[in-house]
């Protein structure tokens, strides 16, 4: 066997047998390097092409990430404690129609499950890059609810801005208790903050297809109040991004159009402009020696805000 190949699985849904998975590799000498499953967050329903079964996202704080940090305690109390732990497939629904994948929440969602989940896993693997997907047969209306963070005509969905803005932050993160953000800075002195608010609004009795097709707008949640100590002095040029309701929030434009079953080209461009990814605000501030940086932003239910602080 070539050494530089590695081996793993069981690539379950709902991270179910991994325990026995190790087990039987140890008792029959088999080589394992890493474990691997899946999971979603929804209470009921299951995988149907036009989500007939009615999909609820699951309430509980540690739907999905739960489930990693349950696997990461079963692999430490294993025989083999340093297996790595790889979530191949993940979202908030199992379904390729589910309004959820489509919808702003969705945003706030992938960040929050990231966030609990911390080093727990090697790699998560969101499901999937684009809605042009097959595997139940293929859809062509332009939100169908595709697990995609793309949709078939290449439009960007919310959560395709939450992972643009992970990307984005330093490889060095920064002290920080909050348990809604990131802070990081680069190797060249520039900071990152990412934070979002996560809030479960989905009202009882009602499901996914029923609730994430609609105008949902967000309520206030007052303000976010970014402080930062120990910036160096100088000046810094700040850029911030944003991702909620009617911002980088395509489904909404969508919905505003009516909801057609085709988008005509000037539709689809007019919704790629609309939401673009582009700074909400941007300006240059002074940052002075022993104070630290600070900036205040309204914040609305399930907002996800980036702020890039680029040193001059």
């Amino acid at each position: 066997m070539n050494p530089a190949y590695r081996v793993g699985g069981p690539g379950t849904a709902g991270a179910a047998w991994e325990s026995e998975m190790i087990d039987f590799c140890i008792k029959n000498n088999v080589p394992i390097d890493f474990v691997s499953t899946h999971s979603y967050g929804v209470n009921q329903g299951f995988l149907d092409e036009y989500g007939n079964s009615g999909t609820v996202l699951a309430p509980q704080e540690f739907a999905v990430s739960g489930d990693v940090l349950q696997s990461r305690k079963e692999i430490s109390e294993s025989p083999k404690p340093n297996l790595e732990l790889h979530y191949t497939e993940w979202s908030a629904s199992y379904t390729p129609a589910d309004p959820v994948h489509d919808s702003y929440h969705e945003a706030a969602y992938v960040l929050q499950k990231l966030k609990q989940v911390g080093d727990a896993a090697q790699s998560m693997s969101y499901w999937v890059f684009t809605d042009i997907f097959e595997e139940s047969s293929p859809r062509f209306t332009p939100f169908h609810g595709g697990f995609g963070m793309l949709n078939t005509q290449g439009i960007n969905k919310p959560v395709f801005y939450a992972y643009q803005f992970l990307n984005k932050l330093g490889k060095t993160e920064l002290v920080n208790e909050d348990k809604m953000s990131w802070a990081c800075k680069d190797e060249k002195g520039n900071i990152q903050v990412l934070v979002y608010d996560f809030t479960y609004t989905l009202p009882d009795s009602v499901n996914n297809q029923a609730y994430f097709i609609r105008d949902l707008p967000s309520k206030d949640k007052g303000k976010l109040k970014v402080n930062i100590s120990g910036v160096p002095e100088g000046n810094y040029s700040l850029e911030v991004y944003k991702v909620g309701y009617r911002c980088n929030d395509a489904y909404t434009s969508y919905f505003d159009l009516g909801r057609p079953n085709q988008l005509t080209k000037l539709q689809v461009e007019q919704i790629k402009n609309i939401n673009n990814g582009t700074p909400i605000s941007a300006e240059i501030v002074k940052v002075k020696q022993g104070v630290p940086f600070m900036k205040e932003l309204n914040i609305r239910e399930n907002d996800v805000y980036f702020l890039n602080l680029i040193k001059l």
